[in-house]
């Protein structure tokens, strides 16, 4: 255990992901829900903190503002605000992903242009004092950027760095150099953060927890879904910058050229548009209940990460969990890391070295059953729940202020300034 005593567990928490949900399939919120779920349990004040939007594309409000108790956790929602075409966003962006270097000016507009939550900044403004420590994550958005600067010596940050354009940018400095510390989730990140911003805060390597399900049932899943024949597993966004669309074209490549029998099963957000020809190939099962997720790794021939950008790669583990081996992009640190260092799965430079792995698993059965335990081996013994808290609940301590400087919450003074 983590040797933190219940008299050093006083004051409130406040978990900040920018959604907050049952539906929310986003690796980072997932992983903040968890946290406060896990920190709750272990006798701290938690309280969450985030939008009442909880869709990724929308933004829509779609939940009440206010606070209310949402499965066990206190919930306060703020309003997101997109009020801008996001044009300047789309432009400013792609001049950074081209190399650009913008200037301070043009960064802080790109990050303004998109999703804000004024009302979260005034409420921090107010109420900082009355957390002991507020955790954001992850660093890219508006809530991470805007928010901890409110109160750094009590903001900590779930990091997920990814090597992108934007984290090389001017104004993420005073975060990354400027809050009580990051936690961050794999020795790739750490090193990451090293290189792109040498004077880090305080900072630990905490791992991230995975839930081990109880059992698995993939042919209920075939049946209740329809899918006959083998099938590889991709879950997440459906978006480019997931690595959606080359996947779909390397699929495609090989199937075709190699004359697989196989199909892509696909669960997550975002549309799928299959390639001409290829429409009975792909299958979107869309989002699923945790049992119905869980059973569709277990049935899997093998699951797909096509993400170059990946601070731990959630959705691996959960496949090796299941017994199945991942075929993972080699550009993408982190993927690397992972399947190198576990031995459960095969790495892809491009759409002939894809199309070999999946051709070896579909002939050798055996060698995809040996990868997926060696797998399932790897996260049991890094990545478990209990492992992770112990770390994140030791550097709370170390990190943010005595329980003696902090200042005692008023529920009613809270409430009565949303």
């Amino acid at each position: 255990m983590s040797g933190i005593t219940p008299d050093q567990r006083i004051g409130r928490l406040g978990i900040v992901p920018a959604r907050f949900g049952p539906k929310i399939v986003g690796g980072a919120e997932i992983v903040l829900r968890h946290i406060a779920e896990g920190l709750q349990g272990r006798g701290w004040d938690v309280e969450i903190l985030t939008t009442a939007a909880t869709d990724y594309f929308a933004w829509e409000n779609d939940q009440p503002v206010g606070v209310r108790e949402e499965d066990g956790l206190t919930v306060r929602r703020f309003e997101a605000v997109k009020s801008t075409p996001g044009t300047e966003r789309s432009v400013l962006g792609h001049r950074m992903l081209a190399g650009d270097r913008l200037s301070l000016t043009e960064q802080e507009r790109w990050m303004n242009d998109d999703v804000r939550v004024p009302d979260l900044y005034h409420h921090l403004l107010l109420h900082a004092s009355e957390y002991r420590a507020l955790v954001f994550g992850p660093y890219l958005f508006w809530p991470s950027y805007a928010c901890s600067q409110v109160a750094p010596d009590r903001s900590l940050l779930w990091t997920c760095l990814h090597d992108e354009a934007a984290a090389y940018q001017d104004i993420y400095k005073p975060l990354l150099s400027g809050v009580a510390g990051l936690f961050l989730q794999t020795e790739p990140e750490h090193e990451l953060a090293h290189a792109i911003h040498p004077q880090l805060a305080p900072h630990a390597v905490v791992g991230c927890g995975v839930e081990v399900p109880e059992s698995y049932d993939p042919e209920g899943f075939r049946q209740k879904y329809g899918i006959t024949g083998p099938y590889v597993l991709y879950a997440g966004r459906r978006e480019g910058a997931k690595g959606w669309d080359e996947l779909m074209s390397h699929f495609a490549h090989a199937v075709l050229t190699r004359g697989l029998d196989l199909r892509l099963v696909t669960m997550g957000a975002g549309e799928v548009r299959p390639p001409a020809g290829l429409e009975d190939r792909i299958i979107d099962v869309g989002f699923l209940p945790d049992e119905d997720r869980d059973d569709a790794y277990a049935g899997a021939l093998a699951y797909v990460q096509p993400s170059r950008y990946e601070a731990f790669s959630r959705t691996i583990m959960e496949s090796w969990l299941a017994g199945r081996p991942v075929v993972g992009i080699a550009e993408g640190g982190v993927v690397r890391h992972h399947v190198q260092t576990s031995e459960g799965g095969f790495v892809y430079d491009d759409a002939d070295e894809f199309a070999e792995a999946l051709a070896v698993l579909v002939k050798h059965p055996h060698l995809a059953d040996e990868m997926g335990a060696r797998g399932r081996d790897y996260v049991l013994q890094r990545y478990q729940w209990d492992i992770v808290l112990d770390g994140i609940e030791r550097n709370i301590v170390e990190w943010t202020p005595a329980p003696a400087d902090l200042v005692p919450a008023t529920v009613g003074q809270s409430e009565g300034d949303l």
